[in-house]
């Protein structure tokens, strides 16, 4: 130990001081792993803002120019609050994903990180580094989203008035664009800090050793269940409150709408104590293969690991899952009031907008989804020890390809089925929320129930996308799972 004290100190400007200095003043860590990704999360969010809001802007310019509408106050007070709700939604999900990146991130940094305290550098201190990467790679990622917003704004705003006809005079180069591009920093900074918790948990001695994630009993923290538990119970709570409230009046959704935030939030915090039990019962559908066993173990050993990978496609699965039931629970009972024959212009209004919420929300999808094939990549990478040693126990590359990839199976297949789940639930409580106070026929009178509709094709449509990003999620993951020699990964 002494010995690895002396030649740190013994480099130019040595010292734990030079060496704060020269990590602090270095660019080099951009290159990692994991960082490319977060800067895409956090430019597809800063970009999605702004077209979100140039689009509403654009209806509401509209709204006010349009002769019958005029200056309708309600008709901009339901675009605002529409914007703002599914920004927070795309931040929600992109802050969730960065600190699960973030976090695996710090996993693989364990030995780096142990080393520096062994040389005199605090744990605050490195994390307020982690931190500062966070909000350097978010500002990064936020400026080059709001700068191809912008462009792609203005090109649709264009295509807009030459389609319609219209010139309200609309232009995207307002102040208000800003607000997505900090937002998104922030968040990005925010979830780095989250997810960099386990550096307070970093000692000196783990310089001797090399960086692995933490088993089940390692990852338990009685605040975090406990604090996974109230947000849960306080987010279940106000769904049933939105749907109580909803009878009476339409703003139960809005209750429902925090409610559905918190109790994901509860979810999404205590995966460590959720997905085990959901992994282990979808591993006795793979079989007692050798591969089949060891990808099942994995994902069972290390809750962390599997844990950050699953929450990003229940994300992405519930979001889409839930509009969609939404909107044909909607429809259904839209459909039923008209007598078993819903209008044509009616369904025509009601099936366009359901298309453009689906694309709105499948920008949160495409996050989690990157968020995934992030995670799986970075876990390969930092694996290359445990997959070395298989190769020294005789698995052939085959092998660990089928490990690895049966592994991710093994992840989102119970990601899928537990999506779904929360997307059905969800997306009632949101239809019962809003339309419970509503007078409908065959009673003309409150309340009114709402069955929930499942509709088939878009489920089929997200379990056909599950599998494909499946497929190109693991093609970089094996091929660095194969490249691993014996030797190389265990003298590293």
């Amino acid at each position: 130990m002494s010995a690895v004290v002396a030649d740190i100190g013994a480099r130019p400007g040595g010292g734990a001081d030079a060496e704060l200095r020269s990590a602090r003043g270095s660019f080099a860590w951009l290159r990692e792993r994991g960082m490319g990704a977060t800067i895409l999360v956090a430019a597809i969010s800063a970009a999605f803002g702004v077209l979100l809001l140039t689009a509403t802007g654009y209806i509401a310019a509209w709204a006010r120019s349009d002769p019958y509408l005029g200056d309708s106050a309600t008709v901009a007070a339901v675009l605002g609050i529409l914007s703002v709700l599914l920004v927070g939604v795309a931040v929600y999900v992109a802050a969730i994903v960065t600190a699960n990146t973030f976090a695996t991130i710090i996993a693989g940094r364990t030995r780096q990180i142990a080393m520096m305290r062994l040389i005199g550098a605090s744990a605050r201190t490195q994390r307020r580094e982690v931190g500062r990467q966070g909000l350097i790679v978010g500002a990064i990622g936020a400026s080059i989203g709001l700068m191809v917003g912008i462009a792609a704004a203005a090109v649709l705003l264009r295509v807009a008035d030459m389609a319609l006809g219209i010139s309200p005079g609309y232009s995207v180069l307002q102040p208000v664009m800003l607000v997505p591009a900090a937002v998104v920093a922030l968040t990005t900074w925010a979830g780095a800090w989250s997810g960099s918790r386990r550096v307070l948990t970093v000692t000196p001695l783990q310089a001797l050793a090399g960086s692995a994630p933490r088993t089940h009993e390692q990852s338990q923290s009685r605040g975090r269940n406990a604090a996974a538990i109230v947000l849960f119970v306080v987010g279940a709570a106000l769904l049933a409150a939105g749907v109580l409230v909803g009878f009476v009046s339409p703003l139960g959704v809005v209750v429902a709408f925090f409610g559905g935030i918190l109790s994901f939030t509860g979810l999404a915090l205590g995966a460590v104590l959720v997905m085990p039990p959901l992994l282990r019962a979808t591993g006795r559908l793979f079989g007692r293969s050798t591969t089949a066993r060891l990808a099942a173990e994995n994902a069972l050993r290390y809750p962390e690991r599997a844990s950050r990978m699953a929450i990003g496609v229940v994300m992405g699965v519930t979001l889409v899952v839930m509009f969609a039931v939404a909107s044909d629970s909607v429809k259904a009972v839209m459909t039923a009031a008209a007598g078993g024959t819903a209008p044509a212009e009616m369904n025509r209004v009601l099936d366009t907008f359901a298309a453009i919420m689906m694309g709105l929300v499948a920008v949160s999808a495409v996050i989690a989804a990157v968020g995934l094939v992030n995670l799986l990549t970075i876990g390969v990478v930092q694996r290359r020890r445990e997959l070395g040693l298989l190769r020294a126990l005789g698995l052939t590359s085959g092998q660990i390809r089928r490990v690895v990839l049966l592994e991710a199976v093994h992840v989102t297949i119970t990601a899928l089925a537990f999506g779904l789940v929360l997307g059905i639930a969800y997306g009632w409580v949101a239809a019962q929320s809003l339309l419970g106070a509503v007078s409908l026929p065959p009673a003309f009178s409150a309340p009114t129930f709402v069955a929930p509709a499942v509709p088939v094709v878009p489920v089929l449509i997200v379990v056909a996308a599950t599998a494909v990003l499946t497929a190109i999620a693991t093609v970089v993951p094996t091929r660095l799972a194969t490249r691993v020699t014996a030797v190389e990964a265990l003298a590293e």
